[in-house]
């Protein structure tokens, strides 16, 4: 079986919502629902937290994840995922004298996945032989039949149709951000394409699906209590 190395990403900064990752959310810091998910995966054979968030090492270092310090020019609102996980892994790879074949990126803000979905992730991205995995949702009332673009109050459809009925949309999807799981291959020849920020997902791009309601990203205060919700409903108390 290949290694497989879990990152987990998370930036002190955010103008959204800053130090979202250490919010607490019932009782517990947002980012240690995804410790606990990687923690849970049987594929993962090490994880690791990248991150230039004080708080945050912390709260890792109590939960025996090892600690990668992010650069200050990899954590700032430009930086690129990619480009934080290529020092993860070198650093990684470095201390250990080992390689990490797969890579599976999880971000701290999202204390909300389906179960068992990082080594879905993984599995499908082993056998396909694809570069990438992401997990996906459909859009739904956002989607672009049903959008517009404003001409002062003059309504223009960004896409001329005249559909009416949800079931007659296309269907369509978005990542949402629940894992994206790629070789370290793709993870590296991103370096030849620096201007394209997606090349790192490589050219076989594959997908799970899953339900919008499964996976929460934190972004700003009402995503808290939108966590807190579906969390409750799945049976998690206050601490």
């Amino acid at each position: 079986m290949k290694t497989a190395l879990g990152i987990i990403i998370a930036r002190a900064g955010s103008k959204g919502l800053p130090d979202k990752c250490v919010r607490d959310l019932l009782g517990w810091p947002v980012i240690a629902y995804t410790f606990a998910h990687a923690q849970s995966s049987k594929r993962l054979s090490a994880i690791v937290l990248t991150t230039d968030s004080e708080p945050a090492k912390k709260l890792a270092q109590d939960a025996k994840i090892e600690v990668i310090d992010r650069p200050p020019e990899l954590a700032t609102d430009i930086a690129t995922v990619d480009a934080a996980a290529r020092h993860a892994v070198t650093c990684w790879e470095k201390s250990h004298n080992a390689t990490a074949d797969l890579i599976a990126l999880l971000y701290g803000n999202i204390p909300v996945r389906p179960e068992g979905l990082i080594d879905r992730a993984l599995t499908h991205l082993e056998d396909s032989g694809a570069d990438s995995v992401r997990s996906v949702a459909v859009v739904t009332k956002q989607h672009p039949d049903w959008i517009h673009r404003l001409d002062g109050d003059r309504m223009i459809q960004f896409r001329s149709n005249s559909i009416y009925r949800r079931q007659d949309l296309e269907p369509l999807y978005y990542h949402d951000g629940a894992v994206a799981a790629v070789t370290r291959d793709a993870l590296f020849l991103a370096l030849q394409t620096p201007d394209d920020h997606q090349s790192f997902l490589g050219k076989d791009r594959r997908a799970i699906v899953c339900k919008p309601e499964e996976t929460v990203d934190i972004d700003g205060p009402l995503d808290l209590y939108i966590a807190e919700a579906i969390l409750r409903a799945k049976g998690v108390i206050d601490s």
